[in-house]
């Protein structure tokens, strides 16, 4: 099988219906469709049952957050590639994962643009070399991104975090593990941007205390003190900071540095 799509919801019914016939109108039939609801209680239950014969596995239950519900469908997942369709989100176009089969993609996360129904706006922002740099100051569009399914046999998304554990999974991913990726002109996803990821400030902090959790501080002041005062955070850093050729080299460069580094450890 080659995917596994994964949706979760709570309490969304009309968003997790939009995103239930995105998925199953797709050309392409080679999926699995997994569901994880939260224990819903606005009728949610009745939407999944409605199509249930068309669904590989759902489960309404209690959970401990949304990546608690993540973790749970990547444990029923077979495909080789995982994609997390959340409700209230979908797929671009009924031919997405044609489209994407076609490319013949073998690398660990193959990732693309997505549109902003809001702004009415598509979003292709992601430069060819996935840097140290990049990973620090934004993230992969997770509705966009396919993820090789055997990333998942060494973490899972840390349950701890209510915004930032996919940033996390894909810096430890791509930077400490070396993992390939793939950069696709395809428009992947049409994009719900008032979920909880909306809450800026609350990214802002978890996405601190993530680096300090996987970077030693030296590291990070260091990095920091190339760029801007040490008092300013990290978060705050990266955001404001330009993709110039100087600094894409000296992302580079570090990045092999850590590398280097992870390979004696060993």
């Amino acid at each position: 099988m080659k995917y596994s799509i994964i949706t979760i919801n709570y309490n969304n019914k009309d968003g997790l219906e939009q995103t239930i016939n995105s998925v199953l109108c797709q050309t392409c039939q080679d999926f699995e469709f997994i569901i994880i609801d939260g224990g819903s209680t606005d009728g949610s239950v009745d939407v999944i049952r409605k199509y249930e014969g068309r669904i590989s596995y759902w489960v309404s239950e209690h959970d401990n957050g949304r990546y608690h519900a993540m973790n749970k469908g990547v444990r029923q997942a077979h495909g080789e590639y995982l994609n997390f369709m959340n409700s209230g989100d979908a797929f671009h176009s009924p031919t997405v994962l044609d489209e994407l089969t076609q490319l013949n993609c073998t690398e660990d996360f193959i990732t693309g643009g997505f549109y902003d129904r809001e702004k009415n706006v598509t979003h292709i922002i992601y430069p060819q070399e996935i840097t140290l740099l990049f990973l620090l100051k934004e993230t992969f569009n997770h509705q966009a991104t396919f993820y090789k399914k055997e990333l998942f046999r060494h973490r899972e998304y840390d349950e701890k975090y209510v915004i930032v554990s996919d940033a996390k999974f894909n810096l430890q991913s791509i930077i400490l593990d070396n993992c390939s990726v793939r950069i696709i002109k395809n428009i992947i996803a049409d994009y719900d941007f008032n979920g909880i990821s909306s809450n800026k400030a609350r990214v802002i902090e978890e996405t601190k205390r993530m680096h300090e959790e996987l970077f030693p501080k030296r590291i990070l002041i260091d990095y920091q003190a190339m760029y801007t005062p040490a008092e300013i955070p990290l978060i705050t850093l990266f955001g404001e900071l330009k993709q110039s050729p100087l600094i894409l080299k000296i992302s580079y460069q570090f990045t092999r540095f850590l590398l280097k580094c992870k390979k004696l450890l060993r």
